[in-house]
């Protein structure tokens, strides 16, 4: 992990966890795996994509995802986002779905969501890199200690966020954000497997309102 970059307001917020035990020995685990010579997504220079696009106090809204995608091509560092040129996934076609319905959004050609993350929209996976064709292979490799202090920072040092947890996964991170300052969105997954219970959520417009409610300018989904 070398080849790292954070940006400096997150590096600011979250020096004392980089000094922490578990991520020294999360930095070993994936440094062994590398040289095992295992496949790790996503490249090295984009697992911290999310906290280099979206400055810490430029957060709006937070939008939680479990695992990189573990496909050759697609993990970028971003939740729900995979780069231009690559095949919509099946959660962000209904993710992209609910937006048409919630605020006449068309449905985008590609699936890559930097255009949100510009503008305030947190795009953090739990687990911040996986082992390719292999889901879920880094989840106990102390990811979660690292992105549920992300998650605490957030909730303590700003006000008036929107957090969007969506599936079981998610939902259970809602105890790491207080609730009198921020807004908490839940739903279900968006993903085919959850049988369309996402939809009519309208999270995205209600997120907006409250941003807008709080003096921010809301968020233009259109990617």
């Amino acid at each position: 992990m070398s080849n790292v970059r954070i940006e400096e307001s997150w590096k600011n917020a979250l020096s004392d966890e980089f000094n922490q035990p578990y991520f020294e020995t999360l930095v070993n685990f994936i440094k062994q795996e590398k040289a095992a010579g295992k496949t790790i997504y996503p490249p090295g220079s984009l697992i911290f994509n999310a906290f280099n696009t979206t400055p810490f106090d430029q957060v709006k809204v937070v939008i939680l995802g479990q695992d990189p995608y573990h496909n050759p091509g697609e993990a970028m560092g971003l939740s729900f986002s995979v780069p231009k040129g690559v095949r919509t996934p099946p959660s962000l076609k209904n993710i992209y779905k609910e937006l048409q319905d919630d605020l006449g959004i068309p449905i985008a050609s590609h699936g890559d969501l930097t255009a949100w993350a510009e503008q305030g929209v947190f795009l953090l996976n739990a687990m911040l890199t996986v082992e390719r064709k292999k889901a879920g292979a880094h989840s106990k490799a102390g990811w979660q200690n690292f992105t549920d202090a992300v998650i605490k920072k957030l909730s303590a040092g700003r006000e008036n966020l929107v957090f969007m947890l969506w599936g079981n996964f998610a939902k259970r991170k809602k105890e790491l954000i207080d609730a009198d300052k921020h807004l908490i969105l839940m739903a279900a997954h968006p993903s085919p497997l959850a049988g369309g219970a996402f939809f009519g959520s309208k999270h995205f417009s209600q997120a907006n309102a409250y941003l807008e409610e709080h003096g921010k300018t809301p968020v233009d989904w259109k990617v």
